[in-house]
C-alpha cells in the first residue's frame, strides 16, 4: 500500500506557534481557576463539618455533664435526707447539727463540704460522689486541714472524715478503712456506716 503524501498542512510560522502557546496558557489558567473552586469548595464544605462536629461535641459535652451534675446532686441529697432524718448517733457521738454545702474561702484557701455535723466537741465531714474513686480519697483527707483553717471556731474540735457514695468497689473500702474514713453506702433502701476503723484528725 502506497501512502500519499500529506496535503493542505500549513507550514509553522512564529504566529501560529504563539498562537497555540497562547491558547495552550488559556487552557492552563482555566484549569487551574477550576482547581481553586474546587479547593475552595472542598475547604467549605471541610469548615461546615468541623462546625457541625465541635457543635455536635459540645451538645453530648454539655448533656453528659449536666447527667453528672443530676447524678451528684441526687446523691448529696439523698445521704443529707438519710443523716437529717435518721439516727444521728454515730461516728461514736451524737451529733444535734446537720448542714449541707457549707463552704468558705480566706487568703487564697477555698472548700465546700457537702455534709457537716456538729456537737459541742467535734465535727464530721462527709464528701458525697454518686459513685467514688479511689483519688478522690486524698481530697477526703484534705477537709480536716481546710475545715481548720476556714471555720477557725473548730479549729480544737475532734474531725471525722467520712466518704459516701451510692456504690464502693472493695478496693475502695479498704483504702478508706486504711486511712481512717469513715464508709457510707447504699446497702437496698438503708445507709450503713461502717465507722469502726475512724480515726480522729
Amino acid at each position: 500500500m502506497i501512502m500519499e503524501p500529506l496535503q493542505n498542512i500549513p507550514a509553522a510560522t512564529p504566529e501560529s506557534v504563539w498562537a497555540i502557546l497562547r491558547e495552550t496558557a488559556q487552557m492552563q489558567k482555566e484549569n487551574e481557576a477550576k482547581w481553586e473552586k474546587s479547593r475552595a469548595e472542598n475547604e467549605a464544605k471541610w469548615e461546615k463539618s468541623r462546625v457541625d462536629f465541635d457543635r455536635r461535641m459540645k451538645a453530648i459535652q454539655k448533656t453528659v455533664g449536666g447527667i453528672t451534675h443530676n447524678q451528684g446532686a441526687f446523691a448529696e441529697e439523698y445521704f443529707f435526707n438519710s443523716f437529717e432524718k435518721g439516727e444521728k448517733n454515730f461516728f461514736g457521738e451524737n451529733f444535734d447539727e446537720i448542714s449541707q454545702h457549707l463552704k468558705n474561702r480566706w487568703q487564697g484557701i477555698e472548700d465546700e463540704y457537702d455534709i457537716v455535723l456538729l456537737n459541742h466537741a467535734s465535727a464530721a465531714l462527709i464528701e458525697v460522689k454518686y459513685k467514688a474513686h479511689a483519688n478522690d480519697i486524698p481530697a477526703v483527707l484534705k477537709k480536716a486541714e481546710t475545715f481548720r483553717i476556714l471555720f477557725p471556731q473548730y479549729k480544737d474540735f475532734k474531725i471525722y472524715l467520712g466518704l459516701a457514695s451510692m456504690s464502693f468497689y472493695p478496693e475502695l473500702e479498704q483504702e478508706c478503712i486504711k486511712e481512717g474514713i469513715a464508709v457510707i453506702k447504699q446497702v437496698g433502701d438503708a445507709v450503713v456506716i461502717n465507722d469502726k476503723h475512724l480515726k480522729i484528725f
